[in-house]
């Protein structure tokens, strides 16, 4: 399997910010894709942060598996961090945040208060890969439009403290991604979800990937919108066929756009690209 790699100079840069900023922060948000839990989060970061408490974020939630993201949760408790299933676009999504926030740290406020001191404001860093919602959520939380919200991985420039209410603040970072991807396998799911840009991986690839994933996983998802699919062929023969029926004449890169645009914009449905127990042989 070759290895994906490209480290963009900012990305290091990125790296370097979030390490000198942990010491203003409590707490460390982790915010992840739904659909990816486990190939939608940074290793080299999760070192950086050590043993600061952590917070982790389930986004995109209307778009993932409901079954598979409520197993992801769990797992992440069991690992000893808080986990909070949300769709940052939702309003409610301010109030769950600081209500997790506040239950991390209950321990530490509470012995801060046993020596006298009152501790108003959480101070956190959100921390995710480019493309997971970061933007939307920061807007969210600060209840006004301050990032730049782009569907181009690593819109976000620089950092800035923003206050949510009274209980939080948050510094924005940077999305960062690894220097490189070790597993082919996660630089598709990256690349179905819209993580990383498109010219990274060949679509057909993608597409041949993402058919593969709900044909074993979702095949009624496949047959509702494709009512003339066959699951039993050959992956390739379904794709030449589809394309076909759909009017493309030869023109796969067409049905590879399409199909993908249609993964990402949930028209088949909720799923989930990682699954725990193949997650736990491999992890990184």
């Amino acid at each position: 399997m070759s290895t994906i790699q490209w480290f963009p100079g900012h990305m290091s840069k990125a790296r370097r910010q979030v390490q000198e900023q942990l010491k203003f922060v409590d707490f460390v948000t982790i915010l992840v894709d739904a659909r990816i839990p486990f190939s939608s989060q940074n290793p080299m970061l999760t070192k950086i942060v050590g043993d600061k408490p952590k917070l982790v974020l389930l986004n995109k939630s209307d778009l993932a598996d409901p079954k598979l993201t409520a197993e992801w949760a769990a797992h992440f408790r069991k690992e000893g961090m808080e986990a909070l299933v949300i769709n940052s676009k939702e309003q409610a999504t301010v109030k769950k945040v600081t209500d997790a926030a506040k239950h991390l740290m209950k321990e530490r406020l509470e012995r801060l208060r046993q020596r006298g001191i009152q501790k108003e404001t959480l101070r956190t860093m959100i921390i995710g890969i480019p493309n997971v919602g970061k933007s939307t959520l920061m807007n969210r939380l600060a209840g006004k439009k301050i990032a730049v919200v782009g569907n181009k991985p690593g819109v976000t420039k620089g950092q800035q403290w923003l206050k949510s209410n009274k209980d939080l603040e948050i510094l924005d970072t940077p999305g960062i991604l690894w220097p490189k991807f070790e597993d082919r396998e996660v630089g598709l799911k990256l690349a179905l979800t819209g993580a990383i840009k498109d010219t990274v991986l060949p679509l057909d690839d993608v597409t041949i990937f993402g058919l593969d994933y709900f044909k074993t996983y979702y095949p009624e998802r496949l047959t509702k919108r494709f009512p003339s699919i066959d699951l039993e062929a050959e992956t390739p023969e379904i794709i030449m066929d589809l394309t076909r029926k759909l009017g493309f004449k030869e023109e796969y890169d067409r049905f590879y756009q399409l199909f993908i645009k249609e993964v990402r914009d949930g028209k088949l449905g909720t799923y989930t690209l990682d699954r725990l127990k193949e997650e736990a042989d491999g992890d990184h």
